[in-house]
């Protein structure tokens, strides 16, 4: 098989609620708007800097000298300088929160948003997600990308409903047992939805602090994790933890970016290793570069008329579970092979368009061929189906297999997609 199983894993969030009016939560004293868009009052932002204490894992903590005041600067900034109108902040409900963040991982705040949207008005509880079929969920998460998200996604809203009688459990341990759910990501819902005080460390944050204590080695180490998550427990402040997470995701999202980061408007760039000692570069030590490989495919494009022949990918792997175009097995002849495997008359054999789809690891050079058929009266192959054109903007499609479809002669629909 060209194209090769095994997806890349991530637990990363960064930051994306749909149209509702703006709910006004107050957990904490001194917190004046909802968890997710949360801001302090300059008086208790000022407590914080003078304590010097984190919660760390055991409680109280005396922190270290460079470590003071961390919290509360970057909460200060965040009150100014953050992001308190995302869709999915200012809310405690866990099954939004929970939606963005699987959503957020490996994928930017802009391509989420109107994704997010979309979900939410298909499935606005999480009731509706776990009764969706979940080749209905995978269709609206078609072009998002990573798909073992969305098959996780609906694996976790079933285990919900079935397991926890509809309602997200609030303890972030058990929260990271349920399908997709990494540890970041637990500690993450659980301090937005329930006022939990657990560290989180997705890209965004790893990046910052590494920066900050000129912390070196591959992040993705074991022993540089381990020392990640012990610093994260040590910073978490004692209150206030919902708004010191979101301050730490905006920093690294919007300051302290991977290219040229913004260190003049950094609030840490006082006390930051990196900044002071010019390794901003270096820091988080980049992964040693290899040459990215490149994988050949070549697809079938069989239609009929109006009509093209899709086959459902196996559930685990690249596109797992999605619709996409026949794969032409190494050393076979289009025309015979289509013709026998689909029991179909092939009346002309055309090049398509070549196109070259980037995966994190991997390149793939897609070569499609366009045949021209005629079905047969034969039974159709388990998991294949014709699907009309102006049906494919609805349907369960890779990225690409939808710009090779959009791309065919007649294909009026092709201009009208919605955005990937």
């Amino acid at each position: 098989m060209s194209i090769p199983a095994g997806p890349p894993q991530g637990d990363a969030a960064n930051n994306v609620e749909p149209r509702q009016r703006r709910t006004k939560v107050t957990p904490f004293r001194g917190v004046e708007v909802g968890i997710r868009g949360a801001q302090l009052r300059t008086t208790e932002t000022d407590r914080l800097c003078k304590a010097g204490r984190g919660a760390g894992a055991g409680g109280m903590v005396e922190l270290s000298p460079p470590a003071r005041g961390f919290a509360a600067r970057l909460i200060r900034w965040h009150q100014r300088h953050g992001r308190h109108d995302l869709p999915w902040q200012n809310t405690t409900d866990p099954y939004r929160v929970w939606l963005s963040e699987i959503m957020l991982q490996q994928t930017q705040v802009a391509t989420v948003i109107p994704y997010y949207r979309r979900f939410l008005d298909r499935f606005p509880q999480l009731a509706d997600l776990a009764a969706a079929p979940v080749e209905e969920v995978m269709a609206l998460w078609s072009g998002l990308g990573y798909y073992a998200r969305a098959r996780n996604l609906h694996a976790c809203a079933r285990t919900v409903m079935t397991q926890h009688g509809g309602n997200f459990p609030r303890d972030p341990h058990v929260i990271a047992q349920l399908p997709g759910i990494g540890r970041s990501t637990a500690n993450s819902i659980a301090t937005f939805c329930f006022g939990a005080h657990a560290p989180i460390l997705d890209g965004n944050v790893k990046r910052v602090l590494c920066r900050a204590f000129g912390i070196e080695g591959l992040a993705a180490s074991s022993a540089v994790d381990k020392r990640l998550w012990a610093l994260a427990a040590e910073l978490m402040p004692a209150r206030h933890g919902a708004v010191y997470n979101q301050a730490q995701m905006d920093l690294g999202a919007m300051i302290c970016i991977r290219a040229k980061p913004s260190c003049d408007a950094c609030p840490l760039n006082e006390s930051c290793v990196a900044h002071s000692t010019g390794r901003t570069r270096e820091l988080p030590t980049p992964k040693p570069r290899r040459e990215i490989p490149q994988r050949e495919a070549t697809l079938l494009i069989l239609q009929d008329g109006n009509r093209v022949l899709l086959e459902t990918r196996p559930p685990t792997g690249i596109w797992g579970g999605l619709l996409s175009l026949p794969e032409l097995p190494d050393g076979a002849e289009a025309r015979e092979w289509a013709e026998r495997r689909f029991g179909c008359h092939v009346s002309a054999v055309s090049p398509a368009a070549l196109l070259v789809h980037a995966f994190t690891h991997f390149r793939l050079r897609i070569t499609p061929l366009l045949l021209d058929v005629v079905p047969g009266h034969s039974a159709m192959e388990p998991g294949c189906q014709w699907l009309d054109l102006a049906e494919t903007g609805k349907a369960a499609l890779p990225a690409p297999i939808r710009s090779i479809l959009d791309a065919l002669p007649g294909n009026i629909l092709g201009s009208r997609r919605l955005p990937e």
